[in-house]
């Protein structure tokens, strides 16, 4: 039997989903800058990040602290 993990921001939330609501929260420029990856800064797209952020398991962690931070800090996402 599983408990709800209602503490947990990331539960049942994409990698897609937790990009696109920053990339709608942020912007690119301002995510590039609070991430320091090439592909929020040049020439950003949703499918070539979802495509870098899951071969790069310290990047995916970055996307993921920042996205739990948001949902704490500003409240819950755009889900």
């Amino acid at each position: 039997m599983t408990t709800p993990q209602a503490n947990n921001p990331l539960h049942g939330v994409t990698l897609e989903q937790m990009l696109i609501d920053l990339v709608d929260f942020w912007g690119w420029e301002a995510l590039g800058r609070k991430i320091n990856i090439r592909c929020f800064q040049v020439d950003p797209s949703i499918k070539s990040s979802l495509t870098f952020l899951r071969r790069t398991p310290w990047a995916r962690q970055e996307v993921e602290a920042l996205y739990a931070y948001c949902v704490q800090r500003y409240g819950g996402g755009n889900r």
